[in-house]
């Protein structure tokens, strides 16, 4: 029997920039695929991928109802529409900005997440506290794992390596781990979309099956 591909879901990460830094906007493709059956374990064999299909900069100094406005394209563009979930970073200027993404009815659950230093993940207030530390190891996790593919011939793929290979830990004098880009004028925004995206997929669908499949072509 031929393996069928059901209908994929789309999770969007947002990372809000600032004055000096950049807004990102990555979509990651979720796709299950049933293969023949089993008769051994009595069910059919499911395969998951997850393959980053989109990455985005907004421009320095746009505005953030430009930026909301953007968002909301991506949203409601064609595919993505009612069947996709939206992870905002809610850290800093983050919560008015949530705010006004919600009042522009982007047409799926807006998550937002305020990246901490802690420990554990909470969740008070709608808000969801995720520690930076594991939002970068997940993501890094996926990738040197290959069960998160990246679409070829995709803009700011190459910003998103070279990113990544920016990512440090710092140990500071009270002993806690710090993640992110040391050196001065290096960027991590395309980093933390992509993270967010990949963090809500995780969140919507905790218990993955073993192993992964690559549904898109590969840079």
């Amino acid at each position: 029997m031929n393996p069928v591909l059901p209908q994929n879901s789309f999770f969007i990460g947002v990372d809000l920039g600032q004055s000096r830094d950049f807004t990102a906007i990555a979509v990651v493709e979720r796709a299950e695929v049933f293969g023949p059956f089993d008769h051994v374990v009595y069910a059919h064999r499911k395969l998951v991928s997850l393959c980053l299909r989109f990455l985005e900069r907004v421009p320095l100094g746009t505005p953030y109802p430009e930026v909301v406005r953007r968002v909301v394209e991506v949203a409601t563009s064609r595919g993505l529409l009612g069947h996709c979930l939206l992870a905002v970073d809610g850290t800093g200027v983050g919560r008015p900005v949530v705010d006004l993404l919600r009042a522009a009815r982007p047409g799926c659950t807006v998550s937002p997440v305020i990246v901490t230093g802690g420990d554990s993940e909470t969740e008070s207030d709608g808000y969801h506290r995720v520690p930076k530390r594991d939002l970068i190891v997940a993501l890094q996790v996926l990738l040197q794992n290959g069960h998160l593919k990246i679409a070829a011939g995709m803009a700011y793929g190459e910003e998103l390596v070279a990113e990544m290979a920016e990512m440090q830990v710092k140990v500071t004098s009270a002993g806690r781990e710090q993640f992110g880009a040391w050196r001065e004028g290096a960027h991590d925004d395309l980093v933390f979309a992509v993270a967010l995206a990949c963090w809500l997929a995780h969140k919507t669908h905790p218990k993955e099956p073993a192993g992964a499949h690559a549904w898109c072509t590969l840079r």
